[in-house]
Protein backbone atom coordinates (compact mmCIF):
# COMPACT_ATOMS: atom_id res chain seq x y z
CA UNK A 1 0.00 0.00 0.00
CA UNK A 2 1.16 3.47 -0.77
CA UNK A 3 0.42 4.87 2.65
CA UNK A 4 0.94 1.87 5.27
CA UNK A 5 -0.64 3.87 8.34
CA UNK A 6 -2.62 6.93 8.07
CA UNK A 7 0.28 9.05 9.61
CA UNK A 8 2.11 8.64 6.43
CA UNK A 9 -0.82 10.63 4.71
CA UNK A 10 -0.53 13.76 3.32
CA UNK A 11 -1.00 16.50 5.92
CA UNK A 12 0.10 14.81 8.10
CA UNK A 13 3.22 15.80 9.86
CA UNK A 14 4.99 12.87 9.63
CA UNK A 15 4.98 13.22 5.98
CA UNK A 16 7.60 16.11 6.91
CA UNK A 17 9.11 15.47 9.57
CA UNK A 18 12.32 15.37 7.78
CA UNK A 19 12.84 18.49 6.71
CA UNK A 20 10.20 20.92 8.34
CA UNK A 21 11.04 22.51 11.84
CA UNK A 22 8.31 24.88 12.72
CA UNK A 23 8.10 27.75 14.13
CA UNK A 24 5.59 30.56 15.41
CA UNK A 25 6.87 33.83 13.28
CA UNK A 26 7.79 35.80 16.90
CA UNK A 27 10.37 32.25 17.26
CA UNK A 28 11.07 31.21 13.29
CA UNK A 29 14.62 31.99 12.19
CA UNK A 30 14.04 33.99 8.96
CA UNK A 31 16.95 35.00 7.71
CA UNK A 32 18.46 34.34 3.58
CA UNK A 33 15.88 33.36 0.52
CA UNK A 34 12.69 31.38 1.55
CA UNK A 35 10.64 28.67 0.19
CA UNK A 36 6.88 29.90 -0.13
CA UNK A 37 3.93 28.73 0.55
CA UNK A 38 1.18 30.67 -1.21
CA UNK A 39 -2.35 29.76 -1.15
CA UNK A 40 -4.58 31.39 -4.12
CA UNK A 41 -8.55 30.55 -3.18
CA UNK A 42 -8.06 26.66 -2.48
CA UNK A 43 -5.40 25.97 -4.22
CA UNK A 44 -1.13 25.92 -3.67
CA UNK A 45 1.10 27.90 -6.22
CA UNK A 46 4.10 25.92 -7.45
CA UNK A 47 6.41 26.07 -10.03
CA UNK A 48 5.89 23.86 -12.83
CA UNK A 49 8.91 22.68 -15.02
CA UNK A 50 8.93 19.69 -17.29
CA UNK A 51 5.67 17.96 -15.48
CA UNK A 52 6.80 17.80 -11.69
CA UNK A 53 5.66 20.83 -8.98
CA UNK A 54 7.98 22.91 -6.44
CA UNK A 55 7.15 25.47 -4.06
CA UNK A 56 8.67 28.54 -5.06
CA UNK A 57 12.05 29.48 -3.82
CA UNK A 58 14.06 32.64 -3.06
CA UNK A 59 13.16 36.34 -2.54
CA UNK A 60 10.16 37.64 -2.60
CA UNK A 61 8.14 36.34 -5.57
CA UNK A 62 7.45 39.76 -8.00
CA UNK A 63 4.15 38.47 -8.39
CA UNK A 64 3.27 38.08 -5.01
CA UNK A 65 1.57 41.77 -4.60
CA UNK A 66 3.15 44.21 -1.87
CA UNK A 67 0.53 44.67 0.56
CA UNK A 68 0.19 40.92 1.21
CA UNK A 69 1.09 39.52 4.43
CA UNK A 70 3.82 37.03 4.81
CA UNK A 71 4.27 35.13 7.98
CA UNK A 72 7.21 33.14 8.87
CA UNK A 73 6.31 29.46 9.99
CA UNK A 74 9.36 27.37 10.10
CA UNK A 75 12.24 25.59 8.03
CA UNK A 76 11.86 23.58 5.12
CA UNK A 77 15.51 21.77 5.17
CA UNK A 78 17.38 24.80 7.16
CA UNK A 79 15.56 27.44 4.76
CA UNK A 80 12.44 29.63 5.75
CA UNK A 81 9.51 28.73 5.35
CA UNK A 82 7.04 31.93 4.67
CA UNK A 83 3.00 31.30 4.01
CA UNK A 84 1.28 34.40 2.31
CA UNK A 85 -2.29 33.95 0.72
CA UNK A 86 -3.65 36.14 -2.68
CA UNK A 87 -6.15 36.95 -4.41
CA UNK A 88 -7.82 34.52 -6.80
CA UNK A 89 -7.88 37.17 -9.42
CA UNK A 90 -4.20 37.92 -8.71
CA UNK A 91 -1.91 37.03 -11.91
CA UNK A 92 0.66 34.25 -11.86
CA UNK A 93 3.45 34.12 -14.46
CA UNK A 94 4.60 31.59 -16.16
CA UNK A 95 5.74 28.80 -15.06
CA UNK A 96 4.32 29.47 -12.12
CA UNK A 97 0.36 27.55 -11.34
CA UNK A 98 -1.90 27.54 -9.05
CA UNK A 99 -2.48 23.61 -8.01
CA UNK A 100 -6.11 22.54 -6.35
CA UNK A 101 -5.56 20.53 -3.00
CA UNK A 102 -8.42 18.31 -4.40
CA UNK A 103 -7.27 18.36 -8.23
CA UNK A 104 -7.96 15.14 -9.60
CA UNK A 105 -4.26 14.34 -11.01
CA UNK A 106 -2.79 14.38 -7.63
CA UNK A 107 0.06 16.15 -9.10
CA UNK A 108 1.82 17.34 -5.96
CA UNK A 109 3.99 15.29 -4.35
CA UNK A 110 3.20 14.67 -0.57
CA UNK A 111 5.58 16.77 1.15
CA UNK A 112 4.58 19.84 -1.03
CA UNK A 113 1.02 19.13 -0.22
CA UNK A 114 1.45 18.69 3.86
CA UNK A 115 3.46 22.37 3.72
CA UNK A 116 1.02 23.58 2.19
CA UNK A 117 -1.76 22.36 4.09
CA UNK A 118 0.22 23.25 7.58
CA UNK A 119 0.34 27.09 5.76
CA UNK A 120 -3.54 26.75 4.98
CA UNK A 121 -4.08 25.92 8.57
CA UNK A 122 -1.97 28.39 10.00
CA UNK A 123 -3.22 31.25 7.98
CA UNK A 124 -6.67 30.71 8.40
CA UNK A 125 -6.20 30.83 11.91
CA UNK A 126 -4.14 34.01 11.94
CA UNK A 127 -7.22 35.49 9.77
CA UNK A 128 -10.03 34.32 12.48
CA UNK A 129 -7.61 35.24 15.63
CA UNK A 130 -6.99 39.01 15.21
CA UNK A 131 -10.18 39.99 17.55
CA UNK A 132 -11.16 38.43 21.07
CA UNK A 133 -14.65 36.29 20.12
CA UNK A 134 -14.96 37.01 23.72
CA UNK A 135 -14.69 41.00 24.19
CA UNK A 136 -14.00 42.13 20.29
CA UNK A 137 -10.45 43.55 21.39
CA UNK A 138 -7.25 42.86 19.11
CA UNK A 139 -5.21 39.82 20.30
CA UNK A 140 -1.46 39.82 20.96
CA UNK A 141 0.49 36.78 19.87
CA UNK A 142 1.49 34.50 23.63
CA UNK A 143 5.77 34.32 23.01
CA UNK A 144 6.90 31.53 21.12
CA UNK A 145 3.52 30.04 20.42
CA UNK A 146 0.36 30.51 17.69
CA UNK A 147 -1.72 31.12 20.89
CA UNK A 148 -3.25 34.50 21.15
CA UNK A 149 -4.14 36.86 24.43
CA UNK A 150 -6.34 39.53 24.10
CA UNK A 151 -5.38 42.88 24.84
CA UNK A 152 -8.56 43.89 26.39
CA UNK A 153 -9.81 41.26 28.79
CA UNK A 154 -6.96 39.03 28.70
CA UNK A 155 -8.34 36.02 27.42
CA UNK A 156 -6.42 33.37 25.94
CA UNK A 157 -7.27 31.79 22.73
CA UNK A 158 -5.19 28.69 20.78
CA UNK A 159 -6.05 27.53 17.36
CA UNK A 160 -8.99 25.81 16.80
CA UNK A 161 -9.13 22.04 15.19
CA UNK A 162 -12.69 20.80 14.66
CA UNK A 163 -13.19 16.85 14.91
CA UNK A 164 -15.14 14.57 12.42
CA UNK A 165 -15.44 11.44 12.34
CA UNK A 166 -15.86 9.81 8.87
CA UNK A 167 -16.66 5.84 8.57
CA UNK A 168 -16.77 2.97 6.55
CA UNK A 169 -19.96 0.75 6.44
CA UNK A 170 -19.67 -2.79 5.92
CA UNK A 171 -22.26 -5.37 4.80
CA UNK A 172 -20.85 -8.91 4.62
CA UNK A 173 -19.05 -8.07 0.44
CA UNK A 174 -20.78 -4.97 0.39
CA UNK A 175 -19.57 -1.44 1.83
CA UNK A 176 -21.94 1.86 1.93
CA UNK A 177 -20.54 4.91 -0.05
CA UNK A 178 -22.35 7.57 -0.16
CA UNK A 179 -22.64 11.31 -2.63
CA UNK A 180 -23.06 14.55 -1.73
CA UNK A 181 -24.91 17.16 -4.47
CA UNK A 182 -21.60 19.32 -4.96
CA UNK A 183 -18.88 16.78 -5.98
CA UNK A 184 -17.87 15.84 -9.57
CA UNK A 185 -19.88 13.32 -11.36
CA UNK A 186 -19.82 10.03 -10.57
CA UNK A 187 -17.91 10.48 -7.12
CA UNK A 188 -18.83 8.33 -3.84
CA UNK A 189 -17.42 8.81 -0.61
CA UNK A 190 -17.43 7.74 2.95
CA UNK A 191 -19.89 9.22 5.45
CA UNK A 192 -18.71 11.75 7.42
CA UNK A 193 -20.18 14.82 9.79
CA UNK A 194 -18.27 17.02 12.69
CA UNK A 195 -18.17 16.04 16.13
CA UNK A 196 -21.60 17.58 18.11
CA UNK A 197 -21.94 18.69 21.45
CA UNK A 198 -21.63 15.97 24.26
CA UNK A 199 -20.89 13.31 21.61
CA UNK A 200 -17.38 11.21 21.59
CA UNK A 201 -16.34 10.06 18.50
CA UNK A 202 -18.50 7.02 18.03
CA UNK A 203 -21.71 8.36 18.77
CA UNK A 204 -21.11 11.06 16.54
CA UNK A 205 -20.22 8.31 13.88
CA UNK A 206 -23.85 6.66 15.18
CA UNK A 207 -25.71 9.55 14.48
CA UNK A 208 -24.28 10.70 10.97
CA UNK A 209 -24.88 7.52 9.72
CA UNK A 210 -28.19 7.23 10.62
CA UNK A 211 -29.28 11.07 10.07
CA UNK A 212 -27.77 10.78 6.72
CA UNK A 213 -28.58 6.99 5.89
CA UNK A 214 -31.13 5.63 8.02
CA UNK A 215 -28.85 2.74 8.96
CA UNK A 216 -28.00 1.41 12.16
CA UNK A 217 -24.35 0.11 12.68
CA UNK A 218 -22.40 -1.51 15.18
CA UNK A 219 -19.29 -2.80 16.00
CA UNK A 220 -17.72 0.48 15.62
CA UNK A 221 -13.76 0.86 15.74
CA UNK A 222 -11.29 3.17 15.00
CA UNK A 223 -8.94 2.82 12.61
CA UNK A 224 -6.73 6.04 12.13
CA UNK A 225 -6.84 9.57 11.81
CA UNK A 226 -5.57 12.78 9.31
CA UNK A 227 -5.27 16.49 9.42
CA UNK A 228 -7.33 17.29 7.19
CA UNK A 229 -7.16 21.57 6.44
CA UNK A 230 -9.96 22.78 4.79
CA UNK A 231 -9.65 24.88 6.17
CA UNK A 232 -8.79 23.03 9.88
CA UNK A 233 -10.25 19.61 10.34
CA UNK A 234 -8.97 16.83 12.10
CA UNK A 235 -10.80 13.50 10.38
CA UNK A 236 -10.86 10.78 12.63
CA UNK A 237 -11.69 7.32 10.32
CA UNK A 238 -14.19 4.62 11.35
CA UNK A 239 -15.17 0.99 9.99
CA UNK A 240 -18.37 -0.16 11.20
CA UNK A 241 -21.05 -3.20 10.39
CA UNK A 242 -24.47 -3.03 9.34
CA UNK A 243 -27.18 -3.38 11.69
CA UNK A 244 -30.26 -2.97 10.62
CA UNK A 245 -32.44 -0.61 8.40
CA UNK A 246 -33.16 0.60 4.45
CA UNK A 247 -31.80 3.41 3.31
CA UNK A 248 -33.26 6.71 3.62
CA UNK A 249 -30.97 9.28 1.99
CA UNK A 250 -31.09 12.78 3.73
CA UNK A 251 -31.54 15.46 0.67
CA UNK A 252 -30.17 17.93 2.49
CA UNK A 253 -27.11 16.77 3.11
CA UNK A 254 -26.57 13.61 0.50
CA UNK A 255 -27.64 13.42 -3.30
CA UNK A 256 -27.05 9.41 -3.18
CA UNK A 257 -26.24 6.79 -1.01
CA UNK A 258 -25.94 3.07 -2.13
CA UNK A 259 -24.23 -0.19 -1.51
CA UNK A 260 -20.88 -1.12 -4.02
CA UNK A 261 -19.04 -4.18 -3.61
CA UNK A 262 -15.25 -4.88 -5.27
CA UNK A 263 -16.14 -6.11 -8.48
CA UNK A 264 -19.31 -3.55 -8.80
CA UNK A 265 -18.12 0.21 -7.93
CA UNK A 266 -18.96 3.15 -8.42
CA UNK A 267 -17.25 5.58 -11.28
CA UNK A 268 -14.66 7.35 -8.79
CA UNK A 269 -13.88 6.92 -5.44
CA UNK A 270 -11.89 9.67 -2.85
CA UNK A 271 -8.01 9.77 -3.85
CA UNK A 272 -5.19 8.08 -2.35
CA UNK A 273 -3.93 11.15 -0.37
CA UNK A 274 -7.55 10.98 1.66
CA UNK A 275 -8.37 8.82 4.84
CA UNK A 276 -11.36 7.70 3.13
CA UNK A 277 -9.30 6.10 0.25
CA UNK A 278 -6.92 5.04 2.46
CA UNK A 279 -9.93 2.79 5.14
CA UNK A 280 -11.89 1.70 1.48
CA UNK A 281 -8.45 0.88 -0.01
CA UNK A 282 -7.31 -0.93 3.50
CA UNK A 283 -10.96 -2.57 4.27
CA UNK A 284 -13.13 -2.56 1.28
CA UNK A 285 -11.66 -3.55 -1.71
CA UNK A 286 -7.74 -3.71 -1.06
CA UNK A 287 -4.99 -2.16 -2.74
CA UNK A 288 -6.30 -2.51 -6.47
CA UNK A 289 -6.57 0.34 -8.67
CA UNK A 290 -9.54 1.89 -9.02
CA UNK A 291 -10.69 5.46 -10.66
Amino acid sequence: MPYPETTNLPFNATVVAHGFVPAPPDAADDEGPAVWAVLRGNALVVQEHDGTFALPEGERPPWLPADRETLAIGRWHGRPLRAARISTQDPLPTPFVAEPFNATGERLDDATLTLGGIAQQILHWERNSRFCSRCGSPQERLPASWGKRCAGCGAEHFPHIHPCAIVLVKRGDEFLLARKPEWAPGRYGLVAGFLDFGESLEECVRREVREETGLEISGIRYVGSQCWPFPSQLMAGFVAEYAGGEIRVDPTELEDARWFSAVAMPASIPPRRSIARWIIDRFAIGDRENP
